[in-house]
């Protein structure tokens, strides 16, 4: 099959009536445009141009492939520059897979935005706590809230997670408040299971880090299934601000070992190796990096 590359030498051969012209034109010697258009005569098995000492000049056969070469050029030119302008000023749609929870709080906010700013945009946005195949399931990209260790993928940190140990007031009058992170291993806790390291629980204070192995009746794949159990008086929860935080407000959960940070976990934009990234992608992490870091902000400053 004709390549475009030996269809466009044939073309500014035919454009600049000459070899030597096309040569210099597109940057190459003359032999090797000769060459290439002898085999684009030789995989079509007919002869396009009439050759002679003072004369190039078309056969029918040539005249008819050229119109054809001539619109298929066009139409290639027509596609790049469809593709520039899609990457200056962005179209289509963004497939992606957000967690639940957090798409629901923090996530679809910023999505209403980000479309009602770009109009040529749309956004195709599944909710789940699977860790969606990127690849095989067709998405642009993933936002995931995780202590992230996958190096089959390529990651953007979007923004640091808050992440709360709470409990309820009831399950506290009872079981007690513990004053360091050792005191969880007596204590009922409730596991994220989609986590690789759900039941180690990491803290850090003043330079100390501490790492709780802790256990308990309940695990679930779901935050918001942990934060119920929890305002049951089932146990404590590790669970990032955005899932707790309203409970918190309501007096339903109590902070507790306030001193101690946990940053294990972060917002991460997640895609496959090797895949170009367009525009849009770029376009929507940025915009979702700026988002997170205002309403970081306005937190702290609250």
């Amino acid at each position: 099959m004709a390549t475009l590359h030996d269809m466009e030498i044939f073309a500014r051969v035919v454009e600049l009536d000459g070899f030597s012209a096309a040569a210099r034109g597109l940057g190459v010697s003359r032999s090797y445009v000769s060459k290439r258009v002898m085999a684009l005569e030789e995989q079509l098995g007919v002869r396009l141009l009439q050759r002679t000492t003072r004369k190039l000049s078309l056969t029918q056969e040539g005249e008819v492939y050229l119109g054809r070469v001539s619109r298929i050029m066009a139409d290639v030119e027509e596609a790049s520059a469809s593709v520039a302008v899609m990457q200056s000023s962005p179209r289509g749609v963004l497939r992606l897979s957000a967690p639940l929870t957090f798409g629901q709080e923090v996530l679809m906010p910023i999505v209403s935005a980000f479309v009602a700013l770009h109009g040529g945009l749309s956004v195709d946005v599944v909710l789940t706590d699977r860790h969606v195949d990127l690849v095989e399931e067709g998405y642009d990209m993933a936002i995931r809230v995780a202590s992230l260790s996958d190096s089959s993928l390529i990651a953007r940190r979007l923004a640091p997670v808050d992440r709360c140990l709470c409990a309820s007031p009831a399950y506290l009058a009872a079981r007690g408040v513990p004053e360091h992170p050792k005191e969880l291993k007596g204590h009922d806790c409730l596991i994220y299971q989609h986590e690789r390291v759900g039941d180690r629980w990491r803290f850090e204070r003043g330079g100390e880090e501490v790492v709780v192995k802790v256990s308990g009746r309940v695990r679930s794949n779901n935050g918001e299934a942990l934060r119920v159990a929890a305002v049951a008086g089932l146990g404590f929860a590790m669970l990032p601000r955005f899932i707790v935080g309203r409970a918190i407000e309501r007096g339903e959960l109590v902070l507790a070992l306030e001193g101690w940070c946990n940053w294990d976990a972060a917002v991460w934009a997640i895609y496959p190796h090797g895949r170009h990234l367009s525009a849009r992608v770029r376009l929507f992490v940025d915009y979702v990096v700026e988002r997170l870091a205002a309403a970081r902000g306005e937190a702290q400053g609250a």
